[in-house]
């Protein structure tokens, strides 16, 4: 199980981010989840893991483009509800959101509902361009909860609110609220998976 839930990590987050990181960059990712924190599951925990592509099913930013975005986490949540793993959400270079081509959330997985169809923990959010030509911008320690739907293209399901900052900005479906709260995102491509 320890092999498993480290391979889905690493290959989740390398599929995901090999598009839009050269080595030594500003989004070339850091470890996928080292060994020693990718623990088999007791008897009393849920893995929860997922990979791939989603959509939006609409243009949220208004550019005439429906938006999406790539994702890759692996996490095991014990029966006490805290977990450990790692989840990233990305614009790959190969799309735009916001008029952003290179964003990413990337954090550890510190909690989760017992059922795998939440989580949550603390992220690096990096950006290009949102302040200006050339401008990157990265902002530490982000509250993050993602809620998932198991499933493969059609059917799973990701929500990710970033929590605390980026209020009514473009996007955000919950003006007013101190947090930045993404549509819910309808995968394309791969799989998310609770056990």
């Amino acid at each position: 199980m320890q092999r498993s839930l480290h391979y889905t990590a690493i290959v989740a987050a390398a599929l995901g981010l090999a598009a839009c990181a050269a080595p030594g960059d500003a989004f070339a990712p850091r470890a996928a989840m080292s060994s020693d924190r990718a623990a088999a599951r007791s008897p009393h925990s849920v893995q929860v893991t997922g990979g791939g592509t989603t959509t939006f099913g609409a243009d949220l930013d208004g550019d005439g483009d429906v938006d999406g975005s790539h994702f890759g986490f692996a996490a095991v949540i014990a029966g006490d509800g805290s977990a450990h793993g790692d989840f990233t959400c990305l614009m790959a270079g190969n799309a735009n959101f916001l008029g952003l081509r290179l964003m990413a959330v990337q954090g550890p997985v510190t909690s989760g509902a017992l059922d795998g169809h939440s989580f949550s923990g603390t992220a690096t959010v990096k950006v290009l361009n949102a302040f200006g030509p050339g401008v990157q911008s990265i902002f530490r320690d982000i509250p993050f909860v993602v809620a998932v739907t198991p499933g493969g293209p059609g059917v799973a399901t990701l929500q990710l609110t970033v929590l605390g900052v980026f209020d009514g900005v473009a996007g955000d479906i919950a003006h007013g609220n101190g947090n930045y709260d993404l549509a819910r995102e309808t995968l394309t491509t791969g799989q998310i998976a609770i056990q």
